[in-house]
């Protein structure tokens, strides 16, 4: 008669630890996506790896209201809550794009309390690359 197979690395056998609560991050880099669709706050640790995000979407704006200032402060507030519980202590803002809630995002990091080490615009700028699309016709 053949012996059953043990199982490895079951779930029942091992503990299952939270790993976003366990992390301290001294230092971050916050990351703002700004169009004129959507906000996107992203916050990651130095080596790039994401700890938390929102966006206007997320936080429950819908269709033109996403593209607001208030939606994009709203979604900084979010992503930059869990970010605090955890202990950051400095972080760099990386702001993208052309967006409305480029401003109002900067202002809501500003108030939270974490000192911003450089502030740096990466919008993407062509050095007369490829060749725009047509304009629209309304």
């Amino acid at each position: 008669m053949a012996k059953p197979i043990p199982k490895r690395g079951s779930r029942r056998n091992g503990r299952i630890s939270s790993r976003k609560s366990a992390r301290k991050i001294p230092k971050g880099i916050i990351h703002v996506q700004a169009s004129f669709n959507n906000t996107i706050v992203t916050v990651t640790d130095v080596r790039g790896q994401v700890v938390s995000w929102a966006s206007a979407g997320t936080c429950g704006f819908r269709n033109t209201k996403r593209g607001t200032p208030f939606a994009a402060q709203t979604a900084a507030g979010n992503a930059i809550r869990t970010v605090v519980e955890q202990g950051m202590q400095r972080a760099a803002v990386l702001i993208k794009g052309p967006g409305l809630g480029r401003d109002a995002a900067l202002r809501a990091i500003c108030r939270s309390g974490i000192p911003l080490i450089c502030v740096r615009d990466v919008t993407p700028m062509p050095h007369n690359g490829c060749r725009p699309p047509k304009k629209r016709r309304v």
